[in-house]
């Protein structure tokens, strides 16, 4: 089993960078994507945190496993493997490689996921470490949840099989929900009832009934599942919003008179 620092080894040099040119440790934004794999709309919201001055690192978690698009539809987008809290250890790893980085400011990184990618993200924050092995990482007590300040997660993946979706979460960072009106994979009332044991936590929870399907923002057409470009607007300018909120540095408490 790999121990966080393996797990990032896999995964970095299938990672994509998008930010300003420069080496300044900059705010960052890690975006994972759902269980079709990498597709177009994630350098899109890239580009947004790069406008909104944010580095964004794209993660793939299937070329490292040397996983094609139809492997991971017929497997992963099945439940067949690599459940939700086994993504999380891409998560986890993932903060604790990119906050590494010379060029990032470990203390504001945001996590973004889309679907299988926001379940992942979901289940890094709630899961208990130990056992050390949680979320399929020897050293899962290690990784550090302190410097994340934002989640975004998009029509996460609430259904049946997310057994742990109710499970409270041990870093409450601001996040903000999207809920698909027309999600082939949870109702409405669901998806809500689980936010609503986020916002219990502690966590600032804004969330989004977007008028659309499952994938609403993914350029493609695959019935039940269907593009809105003007959704797709919205929900970019909602999380680049996100960003520039969580991005401001706190004001110094004042020294004592």
């Amino acid at each position: 089993m790999d121990t966080l620092s393996d797990r990032w080894a896999k995964l970095e040099p299938f990672t994509t960078i998008v930010g300003p040119d420069d080496d300044r440790p900059r705010p960052t934004a890690i975006l994972f994507h759902g269980c079709g794999g990498l597709r177009g709309h994630l350098p899109m919201y890239a580009k947004a945190a790069k406008e909104a001055g944010w580095r964004a690192v794209i993660v793939d978690s299937y070329a490292p496993r040397g996983w094609s698009r139809e492997f991971a539809m017929a497997t992963v987008c099945t439940g067949l493997i690599l459940r939700g809290w086994e993504r999380g250890g891409d998560v986890v790893a993932s903060i604790q490689g990119v906050s590494a980085r010379p060029d990032v400011d470990e203390t504001r990184i945001a996590l973004a996921g889309w679907s299988h990618g926001g379940w992942g993200i979901m289940e890094a924050m709630s899961c208990d470490p130990n056992p050390a092995t949680a979320l399929g990482v020897r050293d899962a007590e290690c990784a550090d949840l302190s410097g994340v300040k934002a989640t975004y997660l998009a029509y996460p993946y609430v259904g049946v099989a997310a057994l742990n979706r109710m499970r409270p979460w041990r870093h409450c960072p601001k996040t903000l929900a999207v809920i698909s009106q027309r999600d082939h994979l949870t109702t409405v009332r669901n998806a809500q009832r689980v936010h609503d044991m986020v916002r219990n936590c502690g966590a600032e929870v804004e969330t989004w009934v977007a008028p659309g399907t499952h994938s609403f923002d993914e350029p493609m057409t695959a019935l039940p599942m269907k593009y809105d470009a003007d959704l797709t607007t919205e929900a970019i300018g909602r999380f680049r919003a996100l960003l520039e909120d969580v991005a401001v540095a706190p004001r110094p408490v004042p020294a004592a008179a």
